[in-house]
């Protein structure tokens, strides 16, 4: 064999190795999907228009809530929705995208090193969204599963927080500031369960509206030892929520959806 035919099979058998490694990384297509199809696009500011146009009658109704956590008399209370961040107002499907192409995995030493670029997207739709409530003199607060973990200091926010602000800006969403951005471990008791963050929240302001991309956006104790049927049966029974109160966005890559099932994971793939 001479030294091209050597260089042509050689180039074939890495091509072929490189394609097998990204048809097998489950997350090849759905972040395909996120980072060039129009239909994710269109299903985003879906969910945005949706809520925009549900907004004046949230306002409206003095007894109108989202929260589970909000009990008693809040319609004194100033308006705010409350925002996930990741993959609900900011597209980190480019860290994906690299773990993926270079057949890696997430970890959260390259996840803080990518928090601290500030270089995520605006998911479509947010902005918008985020302004107009702005003009409405509605508060957004931000409930995010970023972790402090360099130079948290209880009660003045943490490197991750001031990082997140800035890169809010610059997808264009100025001046938020710190007290509006509650991260995971920024107080104690502030778990990856961030039903005591709501709780938080709705001893302040009146919870018009729940923006997320998982379940537990919405709902506590829905990440783990539960079964895929009873998160099923907690969406049927919130069902009247959707699109008026609860605002679901969509992310295949990722979440409690895939945590809660049990290996071999090939068992919940129905077949004719």
């Amino acid at each position: 064999m001479n030294n091209f035919c050597r260089l042509i099979c050689a180039s074939v058998f890495l091509l072929l190795s490189s394609g097998r490694a990204l048809a097998e990384n489950n997350n090849f297509n759905s972040l395909l999907w996120m980072q060039a199809s129009a239909e994710y696009k269109a299903n985003t500011i879906q969910a945005y228009n949706t809520a925009l146009r549900n907004i004046d009658a949230a306002l409206g109704d003095r007894k109108w809530t989202a929260a589970k956590e909000q009990v008693g008399d809040c319609s004194s209370l100033p308006p705010a929705i409350v925002m996930d961040i990741d993959e609900t107002v900011l597209d980190n499907s480019r860290y994906m995208g690299k773990v993926v192409l270079e057949n890696g995995q997430w970890n959260p030493v390259t996840w803080d090193e990518w928090v601290a670029m500030k270089e995520a997207t605006a998911v479509p739709g947010a902005v918008a969204f985020i302004n107009a409530m702005k003009s409405k003199n509605v508060k957004v607060i931000f409930i995010s599963n970023r972790e402090c973990r360099r130079g948290a200091n209880p009660g003045s926010g943490c490197s991750q927080e001031a990082g997140t602000i800035e890169n809010l800006a610059k997808v264009g969403v100025p001046d938020v500031q710190p007290e509006n951005v509650l991260l995971l471990g920024e107080q104690d008791g502030w778990t990856s369960e961030k039903k005591s963050r709501r709780e938080y929240v709705s001893k302040k302001y009146r919870i018009v509206m729940l923006f997320g991309d998982d379940l537990g956006d919405f709902l506590p104790d829905v990440k783990s030892n539960i079964t895929p049927q009873d998160r099923d049966r907690l969406v049927d029974e919130n069902k009247n929520n959707w699109g008026r109160t609860w605002f679901m966005l969509p992310n295949p890559t990722y979440g409690s959806w895939m945590s809660v099932l049990r290996d071999p994971k090939s068992q919940y793939m129905l077949k004719y």
